[in-house]
């Protein structure tokens, strides 16, 4: 399981041009079953992704597509969590993936 930060960088002030692009690549996350939940860093410091069932690998290879970092709007940070307890109702977040 991933957290990814992304934190307002010197391009900030494009975020406006590259929303819809930023949207389309949030869309697909969801509709390729790796992300799980996405909102705002309050008060206004950037976003968060939580992804699972992704490599590391695979998962930068998607955050560097965000045309938000790709255009230096945000930086990008991963931070990669063995889960080892969970609620039964994220108890799937324990599962092993299978390999791809």
């Amino acid at each position: 399981m991933f957290i990814v930060m992304l934190k307002f960088a010197d391009n900030r002030a494009e975020a406006g041009r590259h929303m819809d692009g930023h949207k389309a690549w949030i869309a697909r996350g969801f509709e390729d079953g790796v992300f799980l939940v996405v909102g705002s860093l309050v008060p206004g410091l950037g976003g968060v992704v939580v992804a699972h069932a992704t490599t590391r690998a695979d998962l930068q290879a998607r955050v560097e597509a965000d045309p938000f970092v790709a255009e230096n709007v945000v930086t990008a940070e991963i931070l990669e969590i063995d889960p080892a307890r969970a609620d039964e109702r994220l108890a799937f977040l324990l599962e092993t993936p299978a390999a791809a």
